[in-house]
């Protein structure tokens, strides 16, 4: 499974640029994006899942108030938290739910991180989705940011769609930017940051972390 990293990350986004007219004009007009990663461990997944369906920022600030409370969280720090400490963290009561049953799948072994760095991405998005609360999303975010994985396109992130719709100017089905992206294989991930960073830079939007 091929990763990006800091030795070819660059190259790659001069490669996609090349052959398409508009990551050019990104490339262009503001720069290559930073390389978003995040390490591969519990928190990681605990912040993504902290992200659905929510604003970065509310996101970020639950999971600076988790880290307050456990500065390194593992699993089995974070099951000792009961409902009412983490509701202070701003946990729903879903993610709860959701982070809880994460943190038991690591501490039992059904699931191991370290694994996942030597499998394939649908076997990682299997296991992954086996849990509640876990879906394509999350496992497109942590294969792209965790892993370092070069072909996702998290087409459930809209961010993603917006600066899709933003630079080529019109609306299409998700079936559609599918097609679209495949003359970016295999190196969607890298088309996908490139165009979070244009629409981070057009809504001038703060990143936290």
């Amino acid at each position: 499974m091929q990763q990006f990293h800091e030795q070819n990350f660059t190259s790659l986004c001069d490669q996609l640029a090349a052959h398409d007219p508009h990551l050019q004009w990104i490339l262009s007009e503001y720069g290559y994006p930073p390389m978003w990663t995040r390490p591969n461990r519990f928190e990681t997944l605990v912040l993504t899942i902290l992200e659905q369906q929510v604003s970065l920022a509310s996101a970020y600030a639950a999971y600076q108030r988790l880290k307050a409370r456990l500065p390194n969280p593992s699993p089995a720090a974070f099951l000792r938290l009961n409902d009412e400490e983490l509701r202070s963290c701003y946990f729903s009561r879903q993610k709860i739910v959701y982070t809880r049953e994460l943190a038991q799948a690591l501490l039992s072994k059904k699931v191991s991180l370290k694994r996942f760095e030597q499998e394939g991405d649908e076997v990682v998005r299997k296991e992954l989705k086996a849990l509640k609360g876990i879906g394509d999303w999350t496992v497109d975010i942590y294969l792209l940011h965790a892993l370092q994985r070069t072909d996702i396109f998290p087409l459930g992130d809209l961010a993603l769609v917006r600066a899709l719709e933003m630079v080529n100017g019109e609306k299409r089905s998700k079936e559609e930017w599918e097609k679209r992206a495949i003359n970016w294989k295999p190196y969607r991930s890298i088309a996908t940051m490139m165009l979070w960073h244009f629409y981070i830079q057009k809504k001038k939007i703060r990143i936290l972390h």
